[in-house]
């Protein structure tokens, strides 16, 4: 991959769609934060063909449609769970994400879930030759699926480039696993998602403000916020040393253990907390402090579409 990729990635599962987080996120909303994200050089933008249908590749392609194309980074994803079954159904719905987001190629490709290893990995190398994928990862795979896949992708020169799991304090599944490690020694970039776990580690929420009702995240998180109090509260004590707030913190944390967070955001008013967060270096002691509150809470937080990592 690039050596001038930012720090972070900027997630847009939501993007396009109505009523998420209480808002709709259309275009128009969305502008602002395109634009000041590439004027601070925030320019890799992750997506996928399932996040809202096609919904937020088309947004993401039309709002960055002004740009030049050499400017900005994309990163979209292949899900088995909704191919056709057509002999060539990932090349079917690559060129539907390029459609979607007005390219003739995309910078980073990844199998989303590990459905079928062998059959999907081997469909990547075509298109990686034709020109359509630049760079190649896999989401959401366990460790042996990482070296199977990498291992196909090696026989036809290819190198894998990246890995996405989730991974927070929370949930630190994929570094137990010995992925991250692994990531690292062979030169994959590990991109963590859920760093804030959907809002439950930004410093908003607690007992007493608890996440809005009525969603899938209030339903699952709010019963876990008497335990989170204490870790959020030493975040929020830790982050005073650094000007930072909690949300930063949990960022901060998860570029301190070698990966590269992918941020969701939604409003510009974010744009510049996640720039300063990059430069935060922790120190060993409050990475442990942190980690150990975190397991304390004794909470699991593995999405449904997640197998175990180890």
């Amino acid at each position: 991959m690039d050596k001038n990729l930012p720090a972070v990635a900027l997630g847009t599962w939501a993007w396009g769609a109505e009523k998420t987080f209480g808002d709709n996120l259309n275009e128009a909303k969305l502008k602002p934060v395109v634009d000041q994200a590439m004027k601070m050089g925030l320019n890799l933008w992750d997506t996928a063909a399932v996040y809202g249908m096609g919904i937020s590749e088309t947004a993401v392609g039309d709002l960055l449609a002004d740009y030049d194309r050499k400017d900005y980074y994309l990163s979209t994803k292949f899900s088995p769970q909704i191919a056709s079954e057509h002999e060539k159904a990932m090349e079917e719905m690559l060129d539907g994400s390029l459609k979607r987001l007005k390219t003739d190629y995309v910078d980073l490709y990844w199998i989303h879930r590990p459905s079928d290893v062998e059959k999907w990995t081997k469909q990547l190398i075509p298109l990686v030759k034709s020109g359509k994928i630049k760079h190649v990862g896999v989401s959401n795979h366990n460790l042996a699926e990482i070296k199977q896949a990498q291992a196909i992708l090696n026989d036809a020169g290819i190198k894998l480039a990246a890995v996405q799991n989730h991974f927070s304090l929370l949930y630190r599944s994929s570094e137990k696993a010995g992925i991250i490690d692994y990531c690292n020694k062979n030169d994959i970039t590990f991109y963590s998602y859920m760093v804030l776990e959907q809002g439950a580690l930004n410093g908003q929420y607690n007992v007493k403000n608890p996440l809005p009702e009525g969603s899938e995240r209030a339903e699952k998180y709010n019963q876990m916020l008497p335990e989170l109090e204490t870790l959020t509260k030493k975040m929020a004590e830790i982050g005073k040393k650094y000007h930072a707030n909690t949300a930063q913190i949990a960022e901060a944390w998860a570029i301190n253990k070698k990966t590269t967070p992918i941020i969701g955001l939604t409003k510009e008013k974010y744009l510049k907390p996640t720039k300063d967060m990059i430069d935060i270096k922790l120190t060993n002691d409050e990475m442990k402090q942190l980690e150990d509150l975190a397991a304390a809470t004794n909470l699991e937080t593995k999405g449904f579409w997640e197998h175990a990592m180890i």
